[in-house]
């Protein structure tokens, strides 16, 4: 029988035995060796695609679930916003708002003592910021709070005056008619985030004059009052750190050389600073830093374009800015000390220029109105 069924040759036998050693070898996994029956070869690279397909709904899952913790999260901090749509906003026929890609947003910061940002409080800071994403870069113009202008209703008194009557949305239609912009939206902040923030970034670095220094330590009793940060006075000037009451009350400086005018240079100053220190800030800070500063901050923008326009400014560059009127004369008018633009037509053709880069451009008719009534008004 060995003979029949083996051809009668080693060759052939010593085979059978080194096959039959292979399968015994290879044993069913989990029991115990030399038991069970034998199971077929399984090349390492299939067993490994084995493991990598089992491996990967698990990986799909994780990956799923920190995207939804992410949204969730964002949508947390959007959520506490204080969102105030513009529903009836003014634009002048021929206004222009800049090439495409460009984008003009207004920057309010309130005097609010009493947490209002829509209502009831004066808008201390109006700036003007023009958000170009092709060149991604940013432009940004102070309208002085005392600028006389047209209040939307053919009533001139200082541009300041329109929030406090008539909130963002006034104040918006204000700069458009007056200045032939097409600004559709706005963020408003208050004391506090300033002050905040400010400390969130380890303050700011900068040099200030021996006036500035008394100034300073005379704003931080109200600010510290006002915010419930404490403070500490200042006793020296020139190159100083400031925290952050001390950096809100720079900002709010406005009775030395330059009056309002250079208050507006002192707050786009410091903006230009701590926008600098949050380029470098860790993704910790900053989620810190969004945290304190959304329940203090009133916006028009909805909450998709508030994902997707902040992580983009904060990587612009600031490529300039300005105060406006160029052209003014402080004057009274009817007992009131304003901001007179001398020649506000010429100056909007100038801030265009400035804004969008257009060169010559020609105010629309409604602009020219306002401007010689301006005139006809102040003799300036």
């Amino acid at each position: 029988m060995r003979g029949d069924r083996y051809s009668g040759r080693p060759e052939n036998e010593r085979a059978y035995r080194e096959r039959r050693e292979s399968h015994k070898n290879r044993q069913i996994p989990g029991s115990r060796a030399g038991a069970g029956r034998p199971v077929s070869p399984e090349p390492n690279a299939y067993r490994n695609l084995r493991r990598r397909r089992r491996r990967w709904p698990v990986v799909l899952l994780v990956i799923l679930l920190l995207l939804a913790a992410a949204a969730a999260a964002v949508f947390f901090f959007l959520g506490r916003i204080d969102t105030h749509s513009l529903s009836s906003l003014l634009v002048n026929d021929g206004a222009s708002s800049g090439a495409k890609g460009t984008r003009t947003i207004v920057i309010y910061g309130v005097d609010s003592r009493e947490g209002n940002l829509t209502k009831d409080c004066h808008s201390d800071t109006i700036m003007i910021c023009s958000i170009d994403h092709n060149q991604k870069q940013i432009k940004l113009a102070s309208v002085y709070r005392d600028t006389y202008l047209d209040n939307t209703n053919g009533e001139y008194r200082k541009a300041t005056e329109c929030y406090y009557f008539g909130g963002p949305e006034r104040s918006v239609n204000m700069l458009n008619k007056n200045l032939d912009l097409n600004i559709r939206d706005y963020i408003t902040v208050n004391f506090n985030a300033m002050v905040e923030v400010a400390d969130l970034l380890g303050g700011i670095d900068l040099e200030i004059t021996e006036e500035e220094m008394g100034y300073i330590n005379g704003y931080c009793v109200e600010t510290s009052q006002v915010t419930g940060v404490p403070y500490t006075p200042l006793e020296t000037y020139g190159p100083v750190h400031l925290d952050g009451v001390q950096t809100m009350a720079y900002c709010r400086i406005r009775y030395t050389e330059g009056w309002d005018f250079k208050r507006t240079e002192r707050q786009r100053l410091v903006l230009s600073l701590l926008a600098q220190k949050a380029k470098s800030a860790d993704p910790i800070k900053l989620l810190q830093i969004v945290n304190t500063m959304l329940p203090r901050i009133s916006t028009s923008l909805g909450t998709t374009e508030l994902v997707t326009l902040l992580p983009k400014i904060l990587s612009y560059s600031i490529a300039g800015e300005t105060g406006f009127p160029f052209e003014n004369v402080p004057a009274d008018v009817n007992g009131s000390d304003v901001v007179v633009p001398q020649n506000l037509a010429a100056n909007v053709t100038q801030l265009h220029e400035f804004l969008y880069g257009e060169s010559g451009y020609t105010p629309s008719a409604a602009v020219q109105d306002i401007s010689y009534t301006i005139t006809q008004n102040t003799g300036i």
